[in-house]
């Protein structure tokens, strides 16, 4: 049987902190005791210590699982499809650990927004100031957290 790296939080539960990591079991928990959390997908951190053993690189098998779970959120989510320029579905990437480790994990919100997706949300918010915000942040997010250019650059601007 091949190892599971990817679980919805309703598949989870508290006692699940070594896999989940705290941010995914609290989300578990939360979920299974019924309070409103927005559905997600927790990927374990077995699949973080598989990522460094490839070199930094996502494996094909954790990648597959990854894109079923997506898959998996956008039917919760329906019609919401991640990319769709006139319904899309936007998510939030929190990074957790197996210990607490306040201030010292990073967040992207709003993945899944493009120039195109933006155009979209503003014309569906009639707020397209909001809507273009939204997609600064999650670009200066992305650039800081996946691509490593620091806020110092984006203070220059």
């Amino acid at each position: 049987m091949s190892k599971k790296y990817v679980y919805l939080f309703s598949e989870g539960n508290a006692q699940m902190r070594e896999l989940l990591g705290g941010k995914g079991a609290n989300l578990a928990e939360m979920t299974k005791i019924g309070l409103p959390v927005p559905q997600g997908f927790t990927i374990t951190t077995e699949a973080c210590t598989q990522y460094y053993e490839d070199g930094r690189q996502i494996n094909p098998t954790i990648q597959a699982e990854i894109m079923e779970y997506v898959k998996k959120m956008e039917e919760i989510n329906a019609p919401k499809k991640f990319g769709d320029a006139k319904n899309p579905l936007l998510v939030s990437v929190r990074s957790g650990a197996r210990a607490s480790m306040p201030g010292m994990m990073d967040t992207i919100l709003n993945l899944g927004l493009n120039e195109t997706v933006v155009e979209s949300l503003a014309e569906q918010t009639k707020n397209p100031r909001w809507a273009w915000d939204c997609y600064r942040r999650f670009i200066q997010m992305f650039s800081d957290v996946v691509m490593e250019v620091g806020k110092k650059h984006f203070e220059k601007l």
